[in-house]
């Protein structure tokens, strides 16, 4: 439970779910380690099974867990061009075990303060996966994550054909791994079905009736780019197998393509506000390293740093507020 005077559904909520963990180890670098590779981790659900795009890196002091040396982040951009930051690990240096007295003892015998990490992800995710994919017309969900990745709907109602052609589809996505539907009920039509499951984001529906079946064809449409295409019944089960990945793919490469179209680079604090105002997006500035110029940005603008890039380079510049040296340019953006 945590206090939340504006609550938004998933992103922030009174009561969550929280995959949580906290690590003690005997050095530094094995916690640094450990930090590392749970970001890695949580990186690799992100663009591998949810399809969004994160950029993983780390956190500005100010914007760093509270008593941690190290915070290390993976941010998205939602929809509307504001960032999420969508999962996080921190490396605890002894801070937390000095304060609790939490030791070991070494391979002297002699009692060392453990060196700590803590990582997390939550339901967060969840509104990420949503505002990062979804349509007007509702949820789009990446083939990976979806509890249903195929419903087969009969045309205009089961019959004793129809749903030998659907047992037999079933059967053999089944065997390949693939979770399938058959959506019998008798009391909704087919279009009423058809809005049902677009709207619950099912990556593919396969739409069987009398006439397609004359033809030894099915109906199969995708839900991410909402097309159709005919195809034989007995190269249905490999079509389908094909088009998830595909569909998986393409939501991804979707995402990214607006993610990285809304970077746009700023060389003063006049363009800097421009940007933030009219396109949105993250914002490559640089800054001089401060919290207190940080600080004052936000004050100003409400965009904080999100990350400092684990693919920054190194670029000699002047900081967009102060014109103080900066040695390289770190992701500004207005988040939730």
């Amino acid at each position: 439970v945590r206090c939340e005077m504006r609550t938004k559904l998933f992103l922030r909520t009174l009561e969550f779910y929280w995959q949580e963990g906290h690590t003690a180890h005997a050095t530094a670098a094995e916690a640094r380690a450990e930090t590392q590779q749970m970001l890695n981790v949580y990186t690799d659900v992100a663009v591998n099974e949810a399809a969004i795009p994160v950029i993983p890196g780390e956190k500005s002091a100010a914007e760093r867990f509270a008593g941690a040396e190290m915070t290390l982040t993976i941010e998205a951009m939602m929809g509307d061009g504001r960032a999420l930051q969508s999962a996080t690990s921190h490396f605890m240096g002894q801070n937390f075990a000095k304060a609790f007295d939490v030791k070991f003892l070494n391979e002297s015998n002699k009692e060392e303060y453990v060196w700590a990490t803590s990582w997390g992800v939550s339901t967060r995710l969840v509104g990420g996966l949503i505002m990062t994919h979804s349509d007007d017309d509702g949820l789009v969900l990446p083939p990976k994550l979806a509890p249903t990745q195929v419903v087969i709907v009969p045309i205009p109602k089961p019959a004793a054909e129809i749903d030998e052609v659907a047992e037999q589809l079933m059967k053999g996505l089944r065997a390949k791994g693939i979770s399938v539907q058959y959506d019998e009920d008798q009391k909704k039509r087919p279009g009423f079905k058809f809005a049902e499951h677009e709207m619950k984001g099912t990556p593919v529906r396969i739409g069987i009736g009398k006439r397609d079946l004359e033809k030894n064809q099915v109906e199969i449409a995708r839900r991410d780019t909402k097309e159709k295409a005919y195809i034989s019944v007995d190269g249905t089960v490999d079509y389908v197998e094909n088009l998830l990945t595909e569909i998986q793919d393409n939501l991804f490469n979707k995402a990214k393509a607006y993610r990285d179209a809304h970077i746009t680079p700023a060389d003063n604090f006049e363009d800097f506000q421009e940007i933030l105002e009219h396109k949105g997006g993250f914002i490559a500035a640089h800054w001089d390293g401060t919290t207190e110029t940080e600080l004052k940005i936000k004050e100003l603008t409400k965009a904080t740093i999100r990350c400092i890039p684990n693919d920054a380079v190194e670029e000699a510049g002047t900081c967009i507020l102060t014109g103080k040296p900066s040695t390289q340019r770190v992701l500004f953006a207005k988040a939730y």
